[in-house]
């Protein structure tokens, strides 16, 4: 791709050279209408119950395009709130604040949305798509002109002032159409790559199972488990329960006023204190209170999620390890305490765990109560030396796929920088793809 035959200073520092040829304008002057929406109050049946007005938040925002939205508001409640308006195919939606802040989608049926969109609507002299690019282009930008402390926040009167450069509507469909397959091509690397990070993930799990429920030895004579989900396990081993060996313990429960800062308390692990299956200290509390020494914790333990209002976050678990002995842990999380807590690591990472977890949760029900936990079954060899060539095994495979996993992971970075990079250099004109030729 060429650079344009020649640029002009823009007069705007973020936006540096354009095209000669191109305009500056500000987005209020390339739209029909800016607005956003509201919330119906959620305890009112009557402004969702059998709605069919498609009512858009920013977790639908995907980046792309709005093809289906799963929250439908009624007419009652377009009646009963003038800020819920029903914006047209070919809008633009930027999240405003929040977790999603700067999240986009072009929007390909008619939806209203909520207070944290702001929907463009562009006038006719200019092509939609192309401005759904520049906001990605330009995404990084606008987050940091936001106002707010830890979570910044974008307002609609911001948004309305900002210049960006602007070509032709010709060209900006030009511009759109060569984005629109670029982008369609990485985005297919992209799946690719995700798909088959997920057979690498199934993998795993199958290498898992087979090795916790049939051991590693080939030919092994097998024994009838009397369990339908595990089937048949070594004639050696034996179906036991986890109270038969270690010991479940509950977390500790404390109030809010014994919250302190890191420097005059004890760390108490929670859910978010454990990522990817590894202890993660990113998002910690303190607290001051009395720990009985049961409640430390030690190495070898098996810290588990036990409770959570997101029912797929209970059962991860991770082990901790010499270096976080003596933190303690929060009353939705439990801990598995064994001397074959390596052996029983991979079990509670076995579709084994997942099944039996299945027969407990229910849409009502998002925990697994020491009761639970104390009775869940698994296979087991008493053997400590088979244990020991299990775990070393399960760590060496699992390793190895870990890692290519990984690679895969970062190619997916790599691709999503050259697709942002594109998009940027594309609508800032820093490329001309007027020529480009594609089918």
């Amino acid at each position: 791709m060429k650079p344009y035959p020649s640029y002009n200073d823009s007069g705007v520092e973020w936006i540096g050279e354009i095209p000669s040829g191109w305009d500056k304008k500000k987005l209020s002057y390339v739209t029909d209408q800016i607005g956003s929406g509201t919330t119906p109050k959620s305890d009112n049946e009557l402004y969702y119950q059998n709605g069919t007005i498609p009512w858009m938040v920013t977790g639908d925002l995907n980046d792309g395009d709005i093809l289906y939205v799963e929250n439908k508001v009624t007419e009652l409640a377009m009646e009963k709130h003038s800020s819920l308006k029903l914006y047209k195919e070919g809008s633009v939606s930027i999240a405003m604040y929040g977790a999603t802040i700067g999240k986009l989608g072009f929007i390909k049926i008619p939806v209203t949305v909520n207070q944290a969109n702001c929907v463009f609507v562009l006038d006719k002299d200019n092509f939609p798509k192309f401005w759904f690019y520049v906001f990605m282009g330009f995404r990084p930008q606008i987050i940091s002109l936001g106002y707010g402390g830890g979570q910044p926040n974008i307002s609609q009167d911001l948004l309305k002032s900002l210049r960006f450069g602007c070509p032709d509507k010709q060209e900006q469909q030009q511009i759109s159409n060569y984005l629109d397959h670029k982008t369609g091509q990485i985005d297919t690397l992209i799946e690719n790559t995700q798909q088959k990070i997920e057979l690498l993930k199934e993998q795993r799990t199958s290498l898992i199972n087979r090795i916790v429920t049939k051991g590693l030895i080939p030919n092994v004579e097998m024994k009838d488990s009397g369990v339908e989900w595990i089937g048949d396990i070594p004639s050696g081993w034996e179906i036991t329960k986890f109270k038969f060996i270690g010991e479940v313990i509950i977390g500790l429960s404390y109030k809010p006023n014994d919250i302190v800062d890191e420097h005059n308390g004890t760390l108490v692990m929670r859910s978010s204190n454990i990522q990817n299956g590894k202890p993660s200290f990113l998002d910690n509390v303190y607290v001051k209170t009395e720990i009985s020494e049961k409640l430390r914790t030690k190495e070898g333990d098996i810290l588990i999620c036990s409770r959570n209002g997101s029912q797929k976050l209970i059962g991860k678990n991770c082990v901790i390890t010499k270096d976080i002995e003596g933190m303690s842990f929060g009353v939705f999380m439990t801990i598995f305490r064994s001397q074959d807590w390596e052996f029983v690591y991979w079990v509670l990472n076995s579709q084994i765990f997942k099944s039996q977890s299945g027969l407990y949760l229910t849409s009502t029900i998002n925990q697994l109560t020491v009761s639970t936990l104390k009775n869940f079954i698994i296979p087991f060899t008493r053997d400590s030396v088979e244990q020991q060539e299990i775990v070393d095994y399960l760590d060496k495979e699992t390793t190895k796929i870990d890692s290519l996993i990984e690679k895969e992971n970062q190619r997916i970075d790599l691709l999503k920088e050259y697709r942002q990079s594109l998009i940027s250099e594309v609508v800032t004109g820093k490329v001309d793809v007027r020529d480009e030729v594609f089918v």
